[in-house]
């Protein structure tokens, strides 16, 4: 496996750390793809639960309604979710998007991962949603592939980028809940 000390896609897009996109026997593929980057699942998870409260509101999210875990894997319950974070840190040049979408392998599984966008100027780690659309318990390996960024270059620079706009999840520290600014 070569992991290199970063990654520019035409000079612009930065990944750290970055694997090649060697095949990795008995592992979910991760690493540099045609038109992307396969990015692996860190080693910690917040599991949903809704043991602890009765209403999911994006405006006022109950950081009670997760258990937090770590470990080698994590057990997502049936019909339930997690979010995880990308081991790999991320910068997105002005005049690209990146897409994040789930790997087929965990889709083939009814493991599904929610479709992100990484706006022109966003950076950091992704928070990554995970849902288990089966009636049995789910299980995803730390380490490895989750999900896959592709990379799309506009003709020109974006007019406001993410950071023009001062995103809420730029540069967030760690695995991010869901929030909305207020005032």
């Amino acid at each position: 496996m070569a992991v290199l000390p970063d990654w520019r896609i035409r000079k612009e897009v930065c990944i750290r750390p970055l694997a090649d996109g060697s095949a990795r026997p008995g592992v979910i593929s991760y690493g540099v793809t045609s038109y992307g980057y396969d990015v692996r699942v860190d080693r910690r998870f917040k599991v949903f639960t809704n043991a602890r409260c009765a209403v999911v509101d994006p405006k006022q999210f109950d950081p009670a309604s997760f258990v937090d875990i770590e470990g080698d894997f994590c057990l997502i319950p049936p019909n339930s979710f997690a979010l995880a974070e990308t081991v790999e840190y991320l910068e997105i040049p002005r005049n690209m998007i990146g897409i994040c979408v789930g790997k087929s392998t965990y889709a083939r599984c009814g493991i599904i991962v929610n479709v992100t966008p990484l706006e022109p100027e966003w950076r950091g780690r992704v928070t990554i949603e995970i849902s288990n659309t089966t009636p049995l318990p789910a299980k995803i390996y730390s380490g490895e592939g989750i999900a896959q960024i592709l990379f799309i270059e506009g003709a020109a620079n974006c007019e406001t980028s993410y950071a023009d706009k001062k995103g809420k999840y730029q540069d967030q520290a760690g695995l991010t809940l869901p929030f909305v600014q207020h005032g």
